[in-house]
């Protein structure tokens, strides 16, 4: 079982939003993030199969997005390449952070069945409501 990570989807205000985004950066070249340090278990995300980093959004975990690999960005800063492809997800509640988390195999939310919409599952801003009152 792979290893993920998690990220704040900053400046995104909704799923379409993030997607969006994306898709956009997807449509001009590869799409990576970049931070400071590579992650210490790194060969536990990328393989087969590899991990995915799931997308933070309202204090929810909403959609994933698969990694495909790590690599050196300028300044001598760490490249995350994933996939700009949007993989919705059940709605899980999350607290924000800053940078990237490990998420643990067991703890990640199952990716919404074949034909389902996000609106099959909790909305996710009705989540983060009833998660910020400790009810979920």
């Amino acid at each position: 079982m792979p290893l993920h990570l998690t990220k704040v989807a900053f400046g995104a205000t909704s799923l379409d939003h993030l997607d969006e985004r994306l898709r956009q950066r997807g449509a001009e070249g590869p799409v990576f993030l970049t931070t400071r340090y590579l992650p210490k278990r790194h060969e536990e995300i990328v393989g087969t199969p590899g991990g995915s980093l799931y997308w933070i959004i309202k204090h929810t975990l909403v959609a994933r997005s698969p990694i495909l690999g790590f690599g050196e960005a300028e300044g001598g800063r760490v490249a995350i390449h994933i996939d700009p492809a949007l993989v919705l997800t059940e709605g899980r509640p999350k607290r924000a952070h800053q940078g990237w988390r490990y998420l643990e195999p067991g703890d990640a939310p199952a990716d919404l069945g074949a034909g389902m919409v996000a609106g099959d599952v909790m909305p996710t801003a009705l989540l983060a409501k009833l998660s910020a009152l400790g009810l979920v």
